[in-house]
């Protein structure tokens, strides 16, 4: 009878004790709005931890009598803990908790999404715009601490990762990378973006190895109020001005938001870049009813701005990293020569439709169109002699062209040192273009009755595409939920070269004065047969004239698993793409093929991918993701020459992608980490480059179009991201990126020129297996801290470590063509040894940055006001962050005379990063 006593006991205390409670209501200290998905844990209970709901409520139980500390934790507010004392029997009601935001208010995007993105088409590409939404300590390390650096996730070029507004996808036809300039200035209506990162799950599309960014513009999304904001930079523009106003949902069921802004300056961080452009935005949604709501977005952000150049370290060493050999003065202002202009509307129709309670349709029609364009000067312009051949042009006016640097006086000269000291500070004295005497050129041929020897020009592609697509969602129960979508987009684009300034000269000649007239034939000079000689002036498409048309079909399937232990997926694709390059001119040199309609070329590509996460326990997470893909090579890596031809890549097909990732992720309200490993194999993909080059075949000289076919890319790595909530106000973060990306084959090479005969050569294999990929550094590390003080102030400094970064290397330097003469024979002086050090690849020195980033925020009445400020490379580090080797010097006896020189006439090209740079932002919000 004791013992029943006892046993009755003990399952009464059990009893009681199983029914503590805590409970309350977590809401946003500012708007007293709900806070949902706060984290609530148990300090003393490590496996008592739940989110509040939708309405910010919460319940923890089965809480141990005695004192606790109850923990509250989201992203973008302040960590707060709250000791309790729990009684047994007792369940206790917390009430209402404020919960505080920290102070920056997501001006971190503010600062860098018109600032450190390189929109070029280049091989400084970089994917900061893809991580900027990110909650992962890693990839917001990466946006925003390795960006200016270049540094690229896991190697990948953005072309890689996919970038959908409203779930329709921006990423550009021609060369497969998002236009971010599109929308450039409107970052107040483009913060709203859900990322999901590398080959994971996504609802609205298959995505890419990279992951998704999908940006929301829908207007009843928008938080009510508006908000003025004023910016002063010294990296890229000197001012920027945004306002914009949010309706919220209106009680008729109508809302709308509006935006507009203004960046500029007349120099950034380098020489003569003046930057200029507007931005505006509208998005208005009507809901129908509780099903059906229609949204329509407008875009338009036109904007100028001046280029800078990648020069020799014998130009950097002269003039300092500042410096820029585009601009030159011009009635005592500065002009730039190279001026990118981008103008590319976007109007996009959304249709929401909730099917069913669980169920919904997502359907868009989108249309953009406009134009882009480069400028530059043309000094080839010439007239012709009586048998219709070219007679005389233009010098080349860049003030670094080899003949006008010391280097090639010392080499040409050296018995007359005065001529290298003489070049030496001319051009430290100067050292910029020259307009007027570009102008005195056309004048002087102007009175003897000729036309312009230098113009500026544009080259030019107006697109205009349109898109349609529609995305299904739907849970089935609450494990599974299946998504599925089908798309197409159609695009025409025109490309062009359009006279902007004949430079005080009458007209220009549209003849081709470098072309090599191999059999003797006139037309080989002709830009276009059917118009020969013909003269143009300003607004007048000259040089080449030609339109690419491309469609594309496709869709996605795939279907989400979530259970107590494990989630998983499966996700399949498939698309087709046709392209077609219809010849509005004639070239000369390529008459049988460069007119009309081109072959067309279609692609079908097909991915797969799959992922699984085991939750060991609520922290402790085990990730892991897999994916083969096949896509079509983009339109700039399909056509050889494009400009003057019909021609195909020889041998071309679909790009081949294997990739996977291995996670260890632990999260708790102190601690939060990943690891995480990863392979990715590239197979069959294209690089097209154009170059001036020396010795083809032994000792000619051509303007070439270098074709790499087949090749192969490996990238290797791991990353790591840590971040320590050591106190209520300070948190340490760490970041660690390992990765080695390197050719894993040797592809095939060709070289297409005018200049040749059958107009392509074979050059064989290039051997660049295991030569490092450049882009960026494959090493970085990152340590910071950050102090958030609850009277809504904080300041945090990083140090970022970068290394094994390299230049590109040249691929024709790497063929046959490197060792063999005119007549097919290895050189007779030709030494291995003395090659293999020749082409060693050159590897950048490490470079530490520190940055401090700061800001301040008031609550005024309803009203908010923000101060942010951040300074890079405190200590104004200078440093490489990319560069390339010259192929000019393209066989063994002209790389191993201009090696030898003190100072090499045409060695690499470099880009180096910005000095000690700032960027205040202050705002105001209603």
């Amino acid at each position: 009878m004791k013992k029943l006593i006892f046993l009755f006991g003990l399952l009464s205390v059990w009893f009681v004790s199983g029914q503590n409670t805590i409970t309350g209501k977590v809401i946003d200290a500012n708007t007293d709005d709900a806070v949902q998905n706060v984290l609530v844990s148990v300090a003393r209970n490590n496996n008592i931890e739940v989110t509040t709901d939708a309405s910010g409520v919460f319940k923890l139980t089965n809480i141990a009598a005695g004192e606790v500390d109850v923990t509250f934790t989201k992203d973008g507010y302040s960590i707060l803990r709250m000791p309790v004392t729990v009684i047994d029997g007792q369940a206790i009601d917390l009430g209402t908790i404020l919960l505080k935001r920290f102070v920056q208010e997501d001006v971190t995007l503010i600062s860098l999404t018109d600032d450190e993105l390189n929109d070029d088409s280049t091989a400084a590409d970089n994917i900061s715009g893809l991580l900027q939404s990110s909650r992962d300590i890693y990839l917001r390390t990466a946006a925003f601490e390795f960006g200016s650096t270049f540094f690229r996730v896991r190697g990948l070029d953005s072309e890689n990762g996919t970038v959908l507004i409203n779930g329709v996808k921006m990423n550009k036809q021609f060369n497969g990378r998002p236009q971010w300039s599109n929308w450039g200035g409107l970052n107040d209506v483009v913060r709203n973006q859900e990322l999901t990162n590398g080959l994971s799950a996504n609802d609205n599309t298959f995505g890419g190895i990279l992951g998704t960014t999908n940006i929301n513009t829908r207007a009843s999304e928008y938080r009510e109020g508006g908000r003025v904001t004023y910016s002063s930079s010294n990296r890229s523009y000197t001012n920027r001005l945004m306002a914009t106003y949010s309706s919220g949902l209106l009680e008729s069921g109508w809302a709308y938001t509006v935006s507009a802004g203004r960046r500029w300056g007349d120099e950034g961080f380098n020489d003569g870049t003046f930057y200029d452009a507007n931005s505006l935005f509208v998005s208005v949604e009507k809901k129908l009813n509780d099903k059906h709501s229609l949204n329509f977005t407008g875009m338009y952000a036109p904007n100028r701005r001046g280029q800078s150049s990648a020069n020799t370290q014998e130009v950097w060493d002269l003039k300092g990293i500042e410096y820029n050999d585009y601009w030159g003065y011009q009635d005592g202002k500065k002009r730039n020569s190279r001026v990118r202009r981008v103008v590319e509307p976007i109007l996009m129709l959304n249709h929401y439709w909730d099917i069913a309670e669980n169920t919904r349709l997502q359907t868009n029609v989108a249309y953009q169109f406009g134009e882009q364009g480069r400028s530059r000067i043309d000094f080839g312009g010439t007239d012709l002699d009586v048998s219709g051949f070219p007679i005389g042009s233009g010098a080349n006016p860049s003030p670094t062209y080899y003949q006008k640097l010391p280097s090639f006086f010392a080499r040409n000269n050296p018995e007359n040192p005065g001529l290298e000291f003489g070049a030496q500070q001319q051009f430290i004295n100067d050292g910029q273009l020259n307009w007027v005497a570009l102008y005195a050129a056309n004048q002087s041929n102007l009175v003897a009755g000729g036309n312009a020897v230098n113009i500026v020009y544009e080259d030019r592609t107006d697109d205009k595409q349109f898109i349609a697509n529609t995305i299904l969602n739907t849970a089935i129960n609450d494990n599974i939920t299946l998504n599925a979508g089908a798309s197409f987009t159609s695009l025409t684009s025109e490309n062009f070269a359009e006279v902007t300034d004949l430079l005080g000269g009458r007209s220009y000649l549209d003849v081709d004065n470098f072309a090599d007239d191999f059999i003797g034939n006139p037309n080989s000079v002709q830009n276009d047969v059917r118009n020969p000689n013909r003269l143009v002036t300003v607004g007048d498409r000259f040089k080449y004239n030609f339109e690419i048309q491309s469609n594309t079909i496709g869709g996605f399937a795939q279907a989400q698993f979530k259970y107590k232990k494990v989630d998983f997926f499966v996700a399949a694709s498939v698309e087709n793409t046709t392209y077609q390059r219809n010849g509005i001119y004639q070239n000369g040199g390529f008459a049988n093929n460069s007119f009309g309609e081109g072959e067309q070329q279609s692609f079908t590509g097909i991915g797969a991918k799959g992922g699984l996460t085991y939750k060991l326990t609520g922290r402790h997470v085990f990730d892991f993701n897999a994916g083969y893909i096949t896509k079509a090579p983009s339109i700039r890596n399909t056509f050889s020459n494009s400009r003057e031809n019909h021609n195909i890549v020889p041998n071309i097909s679909e790009e081949k992608i294997t990739s996977f990732d291995a996670s260890y992720i632990y999260r708790s309200p102190i601690v939060k980490a990943r690891l995480t490993g990863y392979y990715t194999k590239m197979e069959d993909a294209n690089e097209i480059s154009f170059f001036f080059a020396d010795g083809i075949g032994g000792d000619n000289q051509a303007f070439v179009q270098e074709i790499l076919q087949g090749v192969d890319k490996r990238h290797i790595g791991a990353e790591f991201g840590i971040e320590v909530q050591a106190t209520s106000t300070i948190k340490l973060k760490g970041v660690a990126s390992l990765g080695q990306y390197t050719y894993d084959n040797n592809p095939d090479l060709y070289l297409s020129s005018e200049d040749f005969e059958d107009g392509t050569r074979y050059l064989g294999k290039s051997t660049l297996k295991d030569y490092r990929i450049a882009g960026g550094p494959q090493r970085a590390f990152s340590a910071g801290f950050e102090y958030r003080d609850p009277d809504y102030w904080w300041f945090g400094a990083t140090t970022n470590f970068f290394s094994n970064a390299y230049i590109d290397v040249s691929p024709l330097q790497r063929s046959s063509n490197f060792y063999t003469d005119f007549d097919g024979q290895v050189f007779n002086d030709y030494d291995p040894e003395a090659a293999r050090e020749l082409l060693r690849q050159e590897q950048f020195d490490d470079y530490m940055l520190v940055n401090l980033i700061g800001g301040k925020s008031w609550k005024l009445g309803d009203y908010y006001v923000g101060l942010f400020a951040s300074i890079n490379n405190v200590f104004g580090k200078e440093y490489k962050t990319g560069g390339f080797e010259q192929g000019r010097n393209a066989n063994f006896r002209e790389l191993r005379d201009d090696s030898a020189l003190e100072t090499r006439v045409f060695g690499n090209r470099y880009w180096y990063g910005r000095g000690r740079t700032y960027f205040l932002n202050l705002y105001f919000r209603f």
